[in-house]
């Protein structure tokens, strides 16, 4: 579904990505993981489109994707960022806003923003003003309006970093219910191996802008791995 080949990323003079190749298939949950500074989000950017790469090539449902990128290409995706940047409106409304552009119908707007509510258990948030949510039903929200527009292919930014610990676990075991059911293509970026080992089918590390290991996150685990992500994972994910 999505491909990266060969992706560099050189950013004020400084080398953020270098020679990554990267592949998601349909129906996958990838993840992205290193410490702070490794290129996991600056990456995540490169493949959302976000940025444009220095160098290498990005193909979408097969085709190369052009450097100026199309609005209908940008519209099959959804991002959520680690900060949920909401609208000072209603709960509502902040989930209905991409559907409302897209010019869907009021009836069908109502039936999957209702729908996305309640599979995020914040149906009853309906009506609040978004900018009075704590930090746990704000992210919610925002999953919400990600999933309502039904994207090929769904970004996530560190979307449990900034939630205390029994808020994340609770907000990771209902995600993991919604792919578990969805099967949405998804990429995940995480400095915490937890996140990876429950939501992600496969998983990449990186470390100093190059992917330093590949596979399943049991596969990770069990090494044996180049000294440098051995000690990465033995720090990060209570291996």
């Amino acid at each position: 579904m999505l491909k990266a080949r060969e992706i560099s990323w050189t950013k004020d003079h400084k080398t953020i990505l270098r020679n990554i190749d990267f592949h998601l298939f349909s129906g996958e949950c990838v993840g992205l993981i290193g410490p702070n500074g490794s290129g996991k989000s600056s990456l995540l950017k490169i493949l959302s489109f976000l940025e444009t790469p220095t160098s290498g090539l990005l193909y979408f449902q097969g085709q190369s994707v052009p450097r100026n990128v199309p609005l209908p290409i940008r519209r099959r995706i959804a991002i959520v960022f680690q900060e949920p940047l909401l609208l000072n409106t209603h709960v509502f409304d902040n989930v209905a806003i991409g559907l409302k552009i897209r010019g869907l119908s009021k009836r069908l707007i109502r039936e999957r923003v209702d729908y996305w509510l309640e599979q995020f258990g914040v149906s009853h948030l309906s009506k609040q003003l978004a900018r009075s949510l704590s930090g746990g039903e704000a992210q919610r929200v925002s999953l919400a309006r990600a999933f309502v527009l039904e994207p090929d292919i769904l970004f996530l930014d560190e979307p449990f970093s900034a939630l205390d610990a029994p808020t994340k676990e609770e907000l990771r075991r209902d995600l993991g219910q919604v792919f578990k059911a969805t099967q949405t293509t998804t990429v995940l970026v995480s400095h915490d191996f937890r996140d990876i080992l429950h939501l992600t089918n496969r998983a990449l590390i990186l470390l100093n802008g190059q992917v330093m290991a590949e596979g399943s996150p049991s596969e990770l685990l069990k090494g044996p791995q180049q000294e440098d992500v051995e000690h990465f994972l033995q720090h990060y994910s209570y291996k």
